[in-house]
């Protein structure tokens, strides 16, 4: 295990793995309760139905089962199914839409309550941590109690604080926990079976394949762009400054030496362009290795940036590239675009597949296709098989967190 010098502690490591649970709940919170509401609508539909008001109102209900069991397998990472019937004949005789409709009441309940839970620990550690703070200022024939105990003393006060604390190392342990379980509950129920897997993977992959010959064919024109309005243009100007200097060998010998002195100039220019070409499409870096060329790229950014690299064994050279790219890419937009005061970057190698998170505490707002470079990222993972998740709410944090398969 590699770890730059300039990389994330132990600790910040664990304040990101439980920032990132939260957000999760968060969203899986979110759907919950969604779900908590289509049940209730499914049950008045039911309801209905003996009396024709059902009928009409069925088909709204069958299409929102569908689209909000869509929007939880985006979430969780489970393959999307695209629309569904919108009938309730269709929907009936349709094995995946009952499959939706199967986990609609487990995640409103169970998904519910594991997300009330994993937003409730937090709270509940602010609250108690903060109560020395204002507890004096309860009028006196309150009770200030927070739990089974009743204050009247700073040491009761700070006992309360006490288990504030426990509350917070409870989140910090169990967010990470309990959003693994949340996920899991859905993408269990969710998944689809092996046959209709199977299909959609060979849709994903002939999807992914024409990306990747549609990203090469755009990396060709931007090298070849490169090629001709940089190197060539400054080879052309070689050639008419050497062209100049045979001329005036004759004619004026004294000025020759300026001449070639700009030829050289442009060659010198020429090159340089030429390595940044090359650079483009393979770093040199990245022959040292995927830490150091990463730390390279955060040493480089005008925002402070943590590092922390595991990549042992090295992947391959394709995947190390890519990776590289998404961390130039974040980091461009977090210095050009995020007004962030702090980034860190995390690379780790597990189970075959290699993750790569870049994080910074910015304005948030980032979004694939609105100009930041992500759809071009977004281009690269698929075409490698990866997946891109961006979490960016507006007033952030942001984080672009990669999974790219590397082998056993």
């Amino acid at each position: 295990m590699t770890t730059a010098a300039v990389g994330a502690g132990p600790v910040r490591v664990v304040l990101t793995r439980a920032r990132a649970g939260f957000l999760d709940l968060g969203r899986g919170l979110g759907t919950a309760l969604t779900a908590a509401l289509l049940t209730a609508w499914l049950i008045v539909v039911l309801a209905l139905l003996p009396v024709g008001a059902g009928v009409l109102l069925a088909p709204s209900a069958v299409r929102e089962v569908r689209r909000l069991a869509e929007v939880e397998r985006a979430r969780t990472g489970s393959p999307t199914l695209g629309p569904g019937p919108d009938r309730l004949r269709a929907a009936v005789t349709d094995r995946l839409w009952r499959r939706d409709l199967r986990w609609v009441l487990p995640h409103a309940t169970a998904g519910l309550a594991l997300g009330l839970l994993g937003t409730l620990l937090p709270v509940y550690a602010v609250r108690d941590l903060s109560f020395p703070l204002w507890w004096w200022l309860v009028p006196a024939g309150a009770d200030a109690s927070p739990w089974w105990w009743t204050v009247r003393t700073w040491p009761d006060a700070l006992a309360v604080a006490g288990l504030g604390a426990g509350w917070a190392l409870l989140s910090l342990a169990g967010l990470p926990v309990l959003a693994r379980a949340q996920s899991g509950l859905s993408r269990a129920l969710l998944h689809p079976p092996a046959d209709v897997d199977l299909s959609l993977r060979v849709a994903e992959l002939t999807a992914t394949r024409a990306a990747a010959l549609d990203a090469h064919a755009a990396e060709l024109r931007r090298i070849e762009r490169s090629l001709h309005d940089g190197t060539q243009n400054r080879l052309v100007g070689v050639n008419v400054l050497l062209g100049a200097a045979r001329r005036a060998l004759a004619r004026n010998p004294a000025g020759v030496d300026d001449l070639l002195a700009r030829a050289q100039t442009a060659i010198e220019e020429a090159l340089a362009d030429l390595r940044a070409v090359v650079r483009s499409v393979l770093p040199p870096v990245l022959e040292r290795g995927l830490a150091a060329a990463v730390t390279g790229l955060a040493a480089d950014c005008p925002v402070p940036c943590r590092v922390e690299v595991a990549v042992e064994p090295r992947c391959p050279a394709s995947v190390e590239a890519t990776a590289y790219f998404v961390v130039a890419e974040a980091l461009t937009n977090v210095s050009r675009h995020a007004r962030a005061r702090a980034a860190s970057v995390s690379l780790h190698r597990r189970a075959g597949v290699l993750h790569v998170a870049v994080d910074d505490d910015g304005r948030g707002g980032a979004e694939p296709g609105a100009g930041t470079g992500l759809a071009g990222v977004r281009r690269r993972v698929e075409a490698l098989d990866g997946t891109l998740e961006v979490t960016s709410p507006p007033g952030g944090p942001t984080r672009v967190e990669v999974r790219l398969p590397c082998g056993s």
